[in-house]
């Protein structure tokens, strides 16, 4: 295993128990949140976020990535860095204020004012935290991140909790967002201190590397959200929360059981971009890593959201199971393709990704909107299979493109993934459909961990039998065998006394 790859995966696992607290929180947050509020709930705040990121990006710099790049980003790097930032939010700030008697007027809502009045301040603290804090992803430095994200999300997590307990108001969704931009920017000054200067030195410099991803940004947003504003002007704030926690769940598994591995992909790449043949060998094992992942993690949550929304969420958040059985089926397929964002920020080639997006945004929102305009919420839901089946087949495309692996190559090396996720699925599927539908909340839960064993063990027994069959070939299997090996050594060293 060459260096590169070697790193990502320790990264990777490192970052792994950071990842476990953020994504425990996020999931019981948004269960407790599911309990003390409604759709509607969901829905009013959904409205005013989904404005926010696309103001956010539309006018998104790409600025961190630019630092990432650089081969010797310097003081007066970062400072140019942290200045363009907050210039740019306070702008975002005062002109997202101003917009909110208009919105709520737009919607019919007047709770949007005072809501909107809330993320113009999240907007403005978003823009003063520490650029130097992406000098870890850079570096490949992970306890420092760990404490960044745990940290804020952690503040996130009791500020929205506590609300909502308290208040059972959608309020707990506004202030938790804003505790967690409060806490990323104390935080983040407290590991890495950091004392900027306003200078406007570099500008230029940075923006030629960041300009397409920028744009890449403005289509992507709207690309990915604008169906949020649409179906919250034609259905309602309760059919909109029914969709925004829907898709929250349906991405969370696939989201988090990836993203230590995410973290380090563009840091690593970038590494060996010079070099085709490591490029190549790095983006198939990091590949093959995140499919052998997210597949399971995707396809799993389709196959338990039934049981596991009924129990978690109770009966009023029913409408939103199908939600969570398609869209999280899809994130997991559409993880085939996902790592060329990070190769093609590698290799320079943002204003290719741009295109990408742009392509995929023409293609999609009629999609969208023809779906929800013939047949309601279901329609969105079947235009985004649609449109994310055909994205994936495109990231696939530009791969080969990129780096002149073929199509059917990629598919390849995530065939035992693939497979072993089909007969979990199948297995899954078969064996709810044996058991008694049960009723009471013990026996729910009874069901719903028979689910997931079975299907951990179904999805880990086909790989290890598939991987035997091929005789060992090099692949997720190797590097969990390898990692297996290593800490064994490390424990019997550990557990051998100096004396002997």
């Amino acid at each position: 295993m060459n260096n590169v790859t070697d790193r990502l995966i320790r990264g990777s696992i490192w970052l792994s128990l950071s990842r476990a607290i953020v994504n425990g929180l996020s999931a019981l947050s948004t269960f407790v949140l599911a309990w003390y509020l409604g759709p509607a709930d969901f829905g009013l705040v959904a409205i005013a976020t989904t404005l926010q990121l696309i103001l956010s990006s539309v006018t998104e710099l790409s600025l961190n990535q630019a630092l990432i790049r650089h081969e010797a980003p310097t003081e007066e790097h970062f400072s140019a860095v942290w200045t363009l930032s907050a210039a740019r939010s306070l702008v975002l700030a005062l002109l997202f204020a101003a917009a909110a008697y208009p919105v709520a007027d737009f919607y019919g809502d007047p709770r949007l004012t005072n809501v909107m009045f809330a993320l113009s301040l999240s907007l403005f603290l978003s823009g003063l935290a520490n650029p130097r804090r992406i000098m870890l992803q850079r570096d490949l430095i992970f306890w420092q991140d760990f404490v960044l994200n745990v940290s804020q999300k952690l503040a996130g997590f009791i500020v929205t909790v506590a609300v909502a307990a308290l208040y059972q108001s959608y309020w707990a969704l506004v202030l938790g967002l804003l505790a967690y931009q409060l806490t990323n920017l104390v935080v983040s000054y407290t590991v890495l201190p950091f004392w900027p200067r306003i200078t406007f030195r570099h500008a230029r410099e940075l923006f030629s590397f960041s300009v397409w991803l920028t744009a890449g940004q403005i289509v992507g947003t709207l690309n990915w959200r604008i169906e949020y504003l649409l179906i919250g002007k034609w259905m309602g704030s309760t059919q909109l929360g029914h969709y925004t926690v829907g898709n929250t769940l349906a991405m969370l598994p696939t989201r988090e059981a990836t993203a230590p591995l995410n973290q380090t992909i563009y840091p690593g790449f970038s590494k060996v971009r010079n070099d085709p043949v490591r490029l190549v060998a790095a983006y198939q094992r990091a590949q093959a890593l995140l499919a052998a992942v997210a597949l399971p993690a995707g396809i799993g949550m389709a196959v338990v959201a039934d049981p596991m929304m009924r129990l978690a969420m109770g009966e009023k958040w029913v409408p939103a199971i199908f939600i969570v059985q398609a869209l999280s089926a899809v994130f997991g397929i559409q993880t085939l393709g996902s790592l060329v964002q990070p190769l093609g920020m590698a290799k320079g080639q943002t204003k290719l990704l741009f295109i990408r997006d742009a392509q995929m945004l023409v293609l999609r929102v009629p999609i969208i909107v023809a779906g929800l305009v013939y047949f309601g919420l279901p329609g969105v839901i079947y235009a985004r299979i649609l449109s994310g089946l055909i994205s994936t087949v495109v990231n696939m495309l530009l791969v080969k493109r990129l780096i002149g692996l073929p199509f059917f190559q990629q598919l390849a090396a995530n065939f035992r993934a693939i497979a072993s996720v089909a007969v979990m699925a199948a297995g899954v599927w078969g064996l709810s459909h044996l058991l008694s539908a049960p009723t009471d909340k013990l026996a729910l839960a009874t069901h719903l961990a028979i689910l997931v064993v079975a299907g951990a063990v179904l999805y880990i027994g086909s790989s290890f039998v598939l991987w035997l069959a091929m005789k060992k070939p090099n692949g997720p299997e190797t590097e969990v065998q390898r990692i297996v090996v290593k800490t064994l050594s490390k424990a019997k060293l550990i557990a051998v006394p100096k004396s002997a």
